[in-house]
This record gives C-alpha cells, sequence and structure tokens, in this order.
C-alpha cells in the first residue's frame, strides 16, 4: 500500500486491496475534516451504485448526522487511549431487532446500508500519529456471508497497515497543513481564515452572497491554566475545537478556525445570517456545557444583517470582534449579533466604525484592502 507515489493512489490501493482481503464488493476510505466538521470520502472501489464516483468531487457526510463518531474519533485514543478497533453493521440484523440500533450513527450506516443495496459493513478506524484520521469502510450485498467480529479484527489490521502507508504520502502535505492548520485542536488557523475571508469578501462584492463571521473567545481558560495546568488547559481548547468543528458541520462549507490563545472563529459563505446566528446559538449552548469551561463569548456579523456596505474583510472581522467584546462585556449566554439592535444605530456597528479616539491595539489583523 505503501507504494503508490500521491496520497490519492496511497488511498486507492489501500481501498481495493482491504476490499480484496476481507471478501467485500465494495470499498471506500474517508477522512475527518476537522475544520469542516465531516466525513468527507475520498475513494469509491468495487461495484458502485448509482450516484457513486470512483473518486467523488465531494461526498461528504456531515458529523453532526452521526452525533456518535464525534466523541468515537475524538475521545478514543487522544492521549494515549485503548487501540482502534473496527466494529460490523448488519442490516438483518438490525431489521431482527425491529430498530436501528441503540444510537444514531447505526441507525444512519445501517439506513444508507439499506439505500446502497447492501447487506452489511465493517468499519475500520484510520489512526495516525494517535489522532483518528478517517475510515476505511468495506461492504458486502444481501445474501452474502455476514462481517463477523473476526472480520472487524483483521480490518482493524488492514487500517493499521493502510495507515502507514498513508503516513508515508501524508508526509508531502506536511508543509501544507503546517501553514493552514492550527496544531492543537486540528483546526484552520489564522493564515487560513486570512486567505479564506478576503475570497469570500471578493465573492460578496461580485455575485452578493451572504459572508458571515462568527468570533468566539473561550471563557475561564487562563483560570484553567493557572489552577490545573496548561495540559488540562489545551485539553479544554481541544474539546472546545470539537464542538466548533460539530457546529460548523452544520453549515454547509464553514470554516472553522483557531485564530490563536483562546480565540476561535467560523466562517460561512452562502448560508443566511439568521442560520448562522442559529448556529452559533447552539455552540454557546455546547460549550456552556463542557466540562471546566464558562462558556463562550460569541459575536456574530454577517452581510445579511443591516450592518452597513461590507467591502472589506477587515470591516466584517471588526465587526464580529466588537460583537464579541460586547458579549464578553455584558457575559451574554448566547451570540451579540451586529447590526440587530438599531441597524447603523447599532451600538455594535458604531463600535467597530467608530472605535474610541485611542484605541486599544487590534488584537488581530486579517490582509486585504483598507477600508
Amino acid at each position: 500500500m505503501a507504494a503508490a507515489r500521491t496520497p490519492l493512489e496511497t488511498v486507492s490501493a489501500a481501498a481495493e486491496r482491504v476490499m480484496s482481503a476481507l471478501e467485500g464488493s465494495f470499498a471506500a476510505v474517508s477522512v475527518w475534516e476537522r475544520e469542516r466538521g465531516r466525513l468527507r470520502v475520498l475513494v469509491n472501489a468495487g461495484e458502485l451504485t448509482a450516484g457513486e464516483e470512483r473518486f467523488p468531487e465531494d461526498e461528504s457526510y456531515p458529523v453532526h448526522d452521526f452525533p456518535e463518531i464525534v466523541e468515537f474519533l475524538h475521545e478514543e485514543w487522544v492521549g494515549g487511549g485503548a487501540e482502534p478497533r473496527a466494529w460490523v453493521e448488519n442490516m438483518d440484523e438490525a431489521a431482527e431487532q425491529g430498530a436501528a440500533g441503540p444510537g444514531a450513527y447505526r441507525h444512519e450506516r445501517v439506513a444508507a446500508l439499506r439505500r446502497r443495496g447492501r447487506g452489511c459493513c465493517v468499519v475500520a478506524p484510520v489512526v495516525l500519529h494517535g489522532r483518528a484520521w478517517g475510515e476505511l469502510y468495506v461492504a458486502r450485498p444481501p445474501g452474502a456471508p455476514a462481517f463477523d467480529r473476526t472480520d472487524a479484527d483483521f480490518a482493524t489490521v488492514l487500517a493499521s497497515v493502510a495507515a502507514a502507508g498513508i503516513a508515508q504520502t501524508e508526509r508531502l502535505e506536511e508543509v501544507r497543513r503546517l501553514a493552514f492548520t492550527d496544531p492543537l485542536t486540528g483546526l484552520a488557523n489564522r493564515r487560513a481564515v486570512d486567505a479564506r475571508l478576503d475570497e469570500a469578501v471578493e465573492r460578496h462584492l461580485a455575485d452578493g452572497v451572504v459572508v458571515s463571521l462568527v468570533v468566539c473567545d473561550l471563557n475561564g481558560l487562563k483560570r484553567v491554566n493557572d489552577t490545573l495546568g496548561h495540559a488540562v488547559g489545551d485539553r479544554l481548547l481541544e474539546r472546545f475545537g470539537s464542538v466548533l468543528s460539530l457546529c460548523g458541520a452544520m453549515l454547509p462549507g464553514a470554516l472553522a478556525a483557531r485564530l490563536g490563545g483562546d480565540e476561535f472563529c467560523l466562517l460561512t459563505v452562502g448560508p443566511t445570517a439568521d442560520e448562522v446566528v442559529r448556529v452559533a446559538g447552539e455552540l454557546c449552548r455546547r460549550a456552556a456545557a463542557l466540562e471546566l469551561g464558562e462558556g463562550v463569548a460569541c459575536g456574530v456579523a454577517s452581510t445579511g444583517d443591516q450592518i452597513g456596505a461590507v467591502g472589506t474583510a477587515r470591516r466584517l472581522f471588526r465587526l464580529a470582534d466588537a460583537a464579541q467584546y460586547r458579549a464578553k462585556a455584558a457575559r451574554a449566554p448566547g451570540p451579540v449579533v451586529a447590526g440587530r439592535a438599531g441597524g447603523p444605530a447599532d451600538p455594535v456597528v458604531r463600535l467597530a466604525d467608530h472605535p474610541p479616539a485611542v484605541p486599544a491595539a487590534e488584537r488581530r489583523r486579517f490582509r486585504g484592502r483598507r477600508p
């Protein structure tokens, strides 16, 4: 599996060989894109059904459709947990039980088998460097012998072999990942947001597409670092990063990022302002439930609201940052949204567009034209 010359060739070889070894009729390899909160299919192999492509351009599955997999992928091995193990799903077995199983993840998996005309599958997590990277999925048709625990154990071994090959080719992508990914959380970093926000505002100016920015400040991190240590603080950052990724998956194409320190953001292009505000509220609720944390201060700015013309990425960020500042000052349990308390007369808009005569230095700067 390691002999393929490109990452996609390596993944394709892994799918073909694992399918053959497990005597399956179909196999797929998916990668967990934390910054987008989704499992994205890299390759489909074997007997494809209508709508499936060998190398799909954008076949993906938001992880919020599978609540259990978020905790499964994030919690099982981070920090030296148990070894990864494959599991089996069987449509016939689920039918005999009269239900799709105990969790939404099992229900979605079995429903997908039925839609694709497959009888059973085995799913093996692919783990690289102690972190869940994605999954190997192998299926058999109805009437074929169902996968059992022995098959699952074999799939676990095969996934480890595949992971070794993928790790070799992933080194070719290391520079790009370092440049655009936050190493602690696996989310996008500030450089990635810089580039994407500039592009998004250009699209807004050209086509009128709605661009929204959610800026969050994780409360209580300094207290955790001072009283429990930075390792625990890092754990809190990682957990919030997973929550942010999960909520970002509710908005198609959203980019989840850590800007630095305790500051995070979601950038969306296309979803309405109301959709973004709804998800920002969900983010606040989930953050408030995190152990050790004290919730988040959350600000939202969207070109879909009455905030005036947005000609630069910098102005949109200033508006979101000002909304986040107001949320923090007011200890607001939910998001503060620029422009929703009087349009241009909104205190958030005034704060962003007319800062004090001697303003504090901006904490972050984004590329782009000055307003």
